[in-house]
């Protein structure tokens, strides 16, 4: 009788301990019969079946993202092995379209792993500011979710996890909240912006080197956190040992979860995410190049495109990158009943409002597939054209309006793709001048966000942008309707700030050298009005210092992605100040000087001034 009293005491404790795995929790606990079935929980904890700690890994290290000002998103894997699961179950059938119901679907599991997870205000987590247990399977890759409550807004907390009643340990991991709302803050906020990682490319060294300088509260991430690809399509990592696996392109659940665990094993993304908590959103590839609402540059919902990939549908492929990116990032799943939104948004004390946005994969209309390019430059200009459907668009719109209303200083935009005009016919064509997979090919919704930003005087706002592979300083101006002086920078009504990529290769070819790259950068800075700095040649990423007064910017490039280093160069700097809507002009944007690229009034002057992050502690970098 007492053993079974036992029993009937761990299975309960099981059932209140499972929910505290978000990856199980979706599309709600609000709608449990959606949701986890209890029932089927407490089945799958049976102790006979139970693995032993010492046969238990933490296989992909920690994690945190989506800092709120009391609490934060935590994760990691811990697993038996360190291939993934290979069921398709929970995609297949009758479950919901980007669902990650898991318990209605899958056959019981009796040997669930049980995680305790600490929270403290130092290393020793002597001083527990929050704690809890969780439970993990093979139905959601043995990741672990859990959201850390009853933090303290802006603060520096530790946390670890561990197997239960063990001393089976995953890495110390360290994370920050966000300020309170109304908080006033004291000091700038700090955020390194990355995109486009491409693993058999190079390298990530761009990721390390900020968390190895401690030079930043949090991590944006624009996307292109890995790429679909087959090796040798677009990467050849043979002769560098990065070999994107499973080596196919990939279509599966089990495919995307494995790519996103290979990826994780680069040693630097690994630092960034054990040091510092991450906000991202995805790009295309985490689907597939190109994408938008009904497919994707190699897939659309054809006869002769589902033949030629296997029999995989377009809302299948993107079934399966959904449910394993929110099992692999530490982000929210902001609204439980819509399983494909990634955008949202998050206030930063009284400073600044991020808004991350989704101009990808959520409800954007069809994009250039390097096929259709004349059609798509023929309605670039029609009034349906939009990157983010009618529902996101108008909450994009608040946001920024309310954003002004609550006086928040700044407002950053986290999107995607370049949102300013590019004349790049020096790559593209005359005929087809402009890349129509940006905000160039959706006219009409540029023209509209313009024009809330215009007519509603919304002042301080900043957007960036990946994608590109490229960096590009842009005043922001609605070109042909604003009056706008590019040598004063009057008529402009924000700034754009895009990033080049981690390790992805230059637009222009992962061979071009220095000189050739800068005269392209000369010719496009000066075909367009509004673009004051441009650079093709580094791979790096860009940090921001965001005051009441100015915002900062600082661009990276890395000199080698071929071999990992923590060397980079300061290519340019980069100043905002409040209520003047332009980059500052002191005499000139940017100075007057960049290491690299084409500065539009400026000159580049060449140091090849590197700084060694992995020695940033002693003071001897340099």
């Amino acid at each position: 009788m007492r053993s079974f009293v036992c029993l009937l005491a761990l299975a309960a404790l099981a059932v209140a301990h499972f929910p505290r795995n978000l990856n199980y929790g979706s599309p709600s606990l609000r709608h449990p019969a959606l949701g986890v079935s209890l029932h089927t929980v407490r089945k799958r904890n049976d102790p006979g079946q139970q693995y032993m700690a010492n046969q238990l890994n933490f296989t992909h290290g920690v994690a945190s993202g989506d800092p709120y000002p009391d609490s934060v998103i935590l994760w990691t894997r811990v697993a038996p092995m360190a291939d993934n699961d290979r069921s398709n179950v929970t995609v297949q059938g009758p479950v919901p379209l980007y669902g990650h119901e898991t318990t209605q679907y899958v056959n019981v599991s009796r040997a669930p792993i049980c995680v305790d997870f600490k929270v403290g205000t130092d290393q020793t987590l002597a001083q527990v500011a929050d704690s809890g247990r969780a439970y993990t399977s093979s139905d959601i890759d043995y990741t672990v979710k859990v959201e850390a409550k009853k933090l303290k807004s802006f603060t520096t907390y530790y946390y670890q996890f561990n197997v239960c009643d063990s001393s089976n340990k995953s890495p110390m991991g360290r994370t920050k909240t966000a300020p309170g709302i109304k908080e006033r803050l004291t000091r700038a906020v700090r955020l390194a912006v990355f995109s486009c990682n491409n693993y058999p490319f190079g390298f990530f060294n761009a990721f390390g080197n900020p968390a190895r300088k401690d030079s930043v509260d949090y991590v944006i991430h624009l996307g292109d956190y890995i790429y679909e690809y087959a090796n040798g399509v677009y990467g050849w990592g043979n002769s560098l040992g990065r070999i994107s696996l499973p080596d196919r392109e990939i279509y599966t659940l089990y495919d995307y979860r494995k790519r996103l665990a290979t990826y994780r094993t680069d040693l630097d993304l690994l630092l960034s995410h054990q040091q510092t908590a991450w906000i991202p959103v995805w790009d295309d590839h985490e689907v597939a190049d190109n994408s938008w609402r009904g497919g994707s540059s190699e897939l659309n919902n054809t006869e002769e495109s589902f033949i030629k990939s296997g029999g995989v549908s377009v809302d299948q492929r993107k079934m399966n990158a959904v449910r394993a990116y929110f099992e692999w990032m530490p982000i929210r799943q902001v609204e439980m009943d819509d399983n494909l939104r990634i955008w949202r948004s998050f206030s930063l004390g009284t400073l600044l409002d991020l808004v991350m946005l989704d101009t990808r994969n959520y409800d954007r209309g069809i994009t250039d597939l390097y096929w259709n390019t004349d059609y798509i430059n023929s309605i670039s200009n029609d009034a349906s054209r939009t990157l983010m459907g009618g529902r996101q668009e108008n909450w994009f719109y608040d946001q920024l309006s309310s954003s002004k209303e609550r006086g928040a200083a700044w407002r950053i935009i986290g999107n995607q793709v370049i949102f300013s005009r590019m004349n790049l016919s020096i790559a593209f064509s005359e005929e087809n001048p402009l890349n129509y997979d940006a905000w160039d090919g959706y006219q009409a919704n540029k023209n509209r966000t313009l024009k809330h930003l215009y007519d509603n005087e919304i002042d301080n706002t900043i957007f960036l942008a990946g994608d590109s592979h490229a960096s590009w300083v842009s005043d922001l101006v609605w070109l042909g309707e604003k009056t706008y002086d590019p040598v004063t920078g009057e008529g402009s009504i924000g700034v754009e700030f895009a990033g080049t990529a981690v390790s992805s290769p230059s637009p222009f070819g992962q061979n071009i050298t220095l000189n050739r790259a800068n005269n392209a950068s000369t010719w496009i800075v000066n075909a367009n009005t509004e673009l004051q700095w441009q650079d093709l040649y580094y791979r790096g990423y860009f940090e921001l210092s965001i005051d009441y007064d100015a915002v900062k910017a600082d661009f990276f490039g890395i000199p080698d992605v071929r071999t990992r280093s923590g060397r980079e160069i300061k290519l340019a700097t980069f100043e905002v100040l409040t209520g003047e809507n332009k980059l500052r002009r002191n005499p000139t944007v940017g100075g007057g000087e960049a290491e690299s690229g084409f500065l539009k009034a400026g000159r580049i002057v060449e140091t090849n001034m590197s700084m060694d992050t992995s020695l940033a502690a002693s003071g001897r970098s340099y």
